[in-house]
């Protein structure tokens, strides 16, 4: 069986109850480069695509993600720092969707036991599309 490494993802399979930003989006430093002068280090460029890399923290609304799943970080390749969507809904968090979601699996062996995580690469963010939840999302349940 031939399983792809990076795994394309949709939004609805990664956030099936949706995404909200919670922070800034901010440039991923480089530990594998060396300091800057100022002790500051460079911005990771991502190997496939030659572009910077940034980050940004992410809510997962799903009611059933645990304490620990409830926030992760994003990576967006892009030329320029990515712009958050506006936020017209009042909330306190800016609801969001990604663009070119790419899933890779990792095994974080810093606790007592080894556990599959996740990293996430888009192209993009936007607004959140009118759309259904995806079927198993907290809000189908309800209708059932």
């Amino acid at each position: 069986m031939a399983i792809q490494r990076r795994m394309n993802l949709t939004i609805e399979q990664v956030f099936p109850a949706g995404a909200f930003i919670v922070g800034a989006v901010e440039p991923v430093q480089d530990w594998d480069q060396a300091a800057l002068p100022d002790g500051t280090r460079p911005q990771k460029i991502d190997k496939e695509t030659g572009l910077p890399t940034w980050t940004v923290p992410v809510l997962d609304a799903d009611p059933e993600a645990g304490k620990n799943e409830k926030t992760v970080n994003v990576k967006i390749v892009a030329k320029h720092q990515p712009v958050p969507p506006a936020n017209d809904t009042g909330l306190p968090f800016v609801p969001v969707e990604f663009t070119g979601l790419v899933g890779v699996p990792w095994i974080d062996d810093s606790g007592n036991r080894p556990k599959l995580q996740w990293s996430l690469t888009a192209t993009g963010m936007d607004a959140p599309s009118a759309r259904k939840p995806a079927a198993g999302a907290a809000g189908s349940k309800a209708a059932a």
